[in-house]
């Protein structure tokens, strides 16, 4: 299947669109929308679950898709420094509070560490054996 002279037109058509400058003043007020719609959505969530990603998970998605396809309707890049900057806003507003504490990391019992350490050593073991006895046989078929 070729190229049929209307599809250069197209192509033609649209490097313009994709050399418009970045409109930022314009891609502030369209980034607020996304908020402001997101700030909405997230009131429909009970703010005990904010920090449980799987209660807004489509929320935020949409409000990250739609931050995406307003930078590009106004010809500026995405993410960019604008765009990002509003993002953090919006991370601390609802998700300042979602502080972990602090991982306290334990050595595995005995029994487990054992396993982990002489499964691959018997592994590594096994395999230099059947090289070996691979090289062997066939020096006698040969």
């Amino acid at each position: 299947m070729g190229f049929l002279a209307a599809d250069t037109v197209t192509l033609e058509t649209l490097t313009p669109i994709l050399n418009k400058s970045c409109d930022e003043s314009r891609l502030q007020w369209e980034v607020e929308v996304c908020g402001d719609d997101f700030k909405r959505d997230m009131d429909n969530v009970d703010p005990q679950y904010w920090c449980n990603l799987t209660h807004f998970i489509s929320e935020y998605y949409l409000f990250t898709l739609c931050t995406e396809t307003k930078s590009q309707g106004v010809s500026c890049y995405w993410p960019n420094p604008l765009v990002e900057s509003y993002i953090i806003r919006i991370h601390k507003h609802f998700f300042s509070n979602c502080t972990h504490t602090p991982v306290e990391w334990v050595d595995p019992p005995d029994e487990t560490l054992t396993v982990l350490i002489l499964v691959p050593v018997v592994l590594t073991l096994a395999m230099i054996t059947l090289v070996v006895w691979c090289s062997k046989r066939s020096d006698l078929l040969a």
